[in-house]
């Protein structure tokens, strides 16, 4: 059965799933659905059209699916929808979409903490990781597995590729590339992650590969076309170089060298 506290306010037709526990002085708007042993802490807002589902945690403060803060919305019906098993610590703020029907969407088992901004448009992976007070601007692309370290401000329209990792407080203006590791001012990518890579099982041949198509692209002085060209003549078409070689040529802001 669900359990709400006696001083938070839930409108009748929000869905709440068997065993959704409700927080003191917790808001939950009239739009919002919240899967099944979901729990909202105290003060928490939930509003807007928000779908949350099973088994998250969201603690003291949390807002979600509150509207864009972007001066182009017109308070049009859009959308936040988030996936299971996500963790959303204190004070951390997710917004609803821009554009009617539009989307801010996030995957399953991410861990999101405190006083990290999720802005309208954004699209996050699964498994991932932002730390404290790292905020993500409008339209960010966050792929599965990817690690923002604290601090980190994100351009709008910028991608975070596959398991990469980014160092605490450096500002993002471009692309990362899947695997790869960011840090310093400004942003430059300094090697493979890794100690990511081997954590979620990439097994030692592939990592070996990719430690070479990191060098191709950042190390070997071609630009990148050139780069590219040599990685497809040279590589046998692994799904992790084929990811990369697709990140690339789709970029559009460019990619952190």
């Amino acid at each position: 059965m669900t359990h709400i506290h006696k001083t938070a306010i839930v409108h009748p037709k929000a869905n709440l799933g068997e065993g959704v526990e409700i927080g003191p002085y917790s808001i939950v708007g009239e739009n919002v659905v919240i899967g099944e042993k979901t729990t909202i802490s105290s003060s928490c807002l939930i509003e807007g059209w928000t779908t949350i589902g099973k088994e998250c945690r969201i603690f003291h403060g949390a807002v979600i699916g509150t509207p864009p803060q972007d001066v182009k919305y017109k308070d049009k019906t859009s959308y936040c929808s988030i996936g299971d098993r996500n963790i959303f610590r204190e004070y951390s703020t997710t917004h609803r979409a821009t554009g009617e029907g539009e989307t801010t969407r996030i995957g399953n088992e991410n861990f999101i903490m405190a006083y990290v901004h999720i802005a309208h448009n954004c699209e996050i992976g699964s498994g991932v990781v932002i730390a404290n007070g790292a905020t993500l601007a409008g339209y960010v692309l966050v792929e599965d597995k990817a690690f923002i370290s604290g601090l980190c401000p994100v351009h709008q329209f910028v991608r975070i590729g596959t398991l990469s990792f980014i160092g605490g407080g450096y500002r993002v203006p471009q692309d990362l590339v899947p695997y790869m590791m960011a840090t310093g001012y400004p942003l430059r990518t300094t090697g493979l992650n890794r100690e990511g890579l081997k954590r979620n099982g990439i097994v030692n041949g592939t990592r070996k590969t990719l430690k070479e198509v990191y060098r191709i692209l950042f190390r070997s002085g071609l630009n990148t076309s050139q780069a590219l060209s040599k990685i497809e003549e040279d590589f046998p078409p692994l799904p992790e170089v084929q990811h990369i070689l697709h990140f690339i040529k789709s970029s559009k802001r460019g990619i952190t060298k």
